[in-house]
C-alpha cells in the first residue's frame, strides 16, 4: 500500500511539472507569434528611425463602423512627425453609417495634414465616399470608381415557409414595427417607408459628390445612376483628378502642399490589433493542441471563427458595390 501511495504521489508530481512546462511553452510560443505579428504588421517598425515622414494608410475590404480606426486617425492627426498622408483605397464599400464615419474621420485628418487619395483597384459606393474626403484623388487607368447609390436588401421567405408548412405568428405595436419582415410579403406601406430612407441617404450621397467634386446639373446626373466607371472614364467625369499611383501622389504633395518629396513613406496601421489577425488564432490553437490543451485550442478556434463571421456581417443601409450573380 505504501508503495502504491508513493507511486501516486510521484505521478501527481510529474503531472504538475508537465503542466508547468506546457504552460511555459504556450507562453513562449505566444510571445514568438506576437513578435512575428508585430514585424509583419509594422514592416517599417523602429528600423525606419525617427524623424519626419509621409504616412501611408490603407482602407481595404468592407467598411463598417470602427472606433479603433477613428482613434488611430485622430492620433495620426496629432503626430508631429507625420508631414502628410497618402490614403490607399481598395474597397467595394460597406454600411452607410460606417462609410460616413470614415469620411468624417478622414476629413478631419485632412484639415490637419496634407492628404491625397490613391485608388488602387476599387473605390465604389462607401469606398468612394471615403475617397472624397481628400481634395485630390488619383486612380489607376483600370481602377473601378463610383457606384454612387444606396442599397437596402432583405429576403422574403414567406413562399418557402408556406411550402414547408411553417407559419410565423407575431404581435407588434404598429404595422410598420420591424418592417420589412422576412416571414411575410412586404406591404405597400412598409415598402414606401424603406424607399423613403433609401432616397434620403441617396440624396445625402449625391450631396457629398456635388460639394466635394464640384459637380452640378447634367455633370452630376451622369455619375449618380449607380454604375461604376474605369479610371479613364472617371477622370473625364471629374470623379478623380489624375491617373497614376503613389509616385504621382508624392509629386502632387510636393507641388501643391510643399511637402519634401524625399521624405520616406512609412506605413501607418489603422488597426494594429493582434486579435483580429486570423493566423494568430490558428497558430495559438495549434500550439495549445500540440501541448495537450485541446479544449483551449477549440475555444481559440471558435473565437476566431466568430470574429471572422462578425466582420462579414453588415446591418442596415449599404453603400456597397456588389455585382449580381445570375
Amino acid at each position: 500500500m505504501s508503495l502504491d501511495a508513493d507511486y501516486i504521489v510521484d505521478r501527481r508530481r510529474m503531472r504538475r511539472k508537465l503542466t508547468y512546462w506546457r504552460i511555459f511553452a504556450v507562453v513562449l510560443l505566444a510571445l514568438a507569434v506576437v513578435g512575428a505579428a508585430w514585424a509583419i504588421r509594422s514592416p517599417t517598425g523602429f528600423a525606419s528611425g525617427p524623424g519626419p515622414y509621409i504616412a501611408r494608410i490603407t482602407i481595404d475590404g468592407l467598411i463598417r463602423s470602427d472606433r479603433d480606426r477613428v482613434e488611430a486617425l485622430e492620433r495620426l492627426g496629432r503626430s508631429s512627425t507625420a508631414r502628410a498622408v497618402i490614403v490607399h483605397i481598395n474597397s467595394p464599400g460597406g454600411t452607410t453609417g460606417g462609410s460616413e464615419e470614415l469620411f468624417d474621420a478622414l476629413k478631419a485628418l485632412k484639415d490637419k495634414k496634407p492628404m491625397v487619395v490613391v485608388i488602387d483597384g476599387l473605390a465604389a459606393s462607401g469606398g468612394y465616399i471615403a475617397a472624397m474626403s481628400s481634395d485630390y484623388i488619383i486612380a489607376q487607368s483600370s481602377s473601378l470608381v463610383g457606384s454612387i447609390g444606396v442599397l437596402f436588401q432583405y429576403p422574403d421567405f414567406s413562399t418557402l415557409l408556406k411550402t414547408v408548412g411553417v407559419k410565423v405568428e407575431e404581435v407588434k405595436s404598429t404595422p410598420l414595427k420591424a418592417a420589412p419582415s422576412v416571414f411575410e410579403p412586404t406591404t405597400p406601406e412598409a415598402r414606401a417607408a424603406i424607399e423613403a430612407i433609401v432616397m434620403d441617404s441617396y440624396d445625402w450621397f449625391k450631396g457629398l459628390v456635388r460639394d466635394n467634386r464640384k459637380l452640378e446639373g447634367e455633370g452630376l446626373a451622369r455619375v449618380v445612376d449607380g454604375r461604376v466607371f474605369t479610371g479613364r472614364q472617371a477622370i473625364g467625369l471629374k470623379l478623380i483628378d489624375e491617373i497614376g499611383d503613389e509616385k504621382q501622389a508624392i509629386a502632387w504633395l510636393a507641388k501643391e502642399k510643399n511637402v519634401d518629396p524625399k521624405l520616406r513613406v512609412r506605413k501607418y496601421d489603422l488597426e494594429p490589433r493582434f486579435s483580429d489577425l486570423p493566423f494568430l488564432h490558428v497558430a495559438t490553437a495549434t500550439v495549445l493542441d500540440a501541448v495537450g490543451l485541446s479544449a483551449w485550442a477549440k475555444r481559440i478556434e471558435t473565437l476566431g471563427a466568430v470574429r471572422a463571421i462578425d466582420r462579414l456581417n453588415l446591418d442596415g443601409l449599404l453603400a456597397l458595390w456588389r455585382p449580381s450573380i445570375n
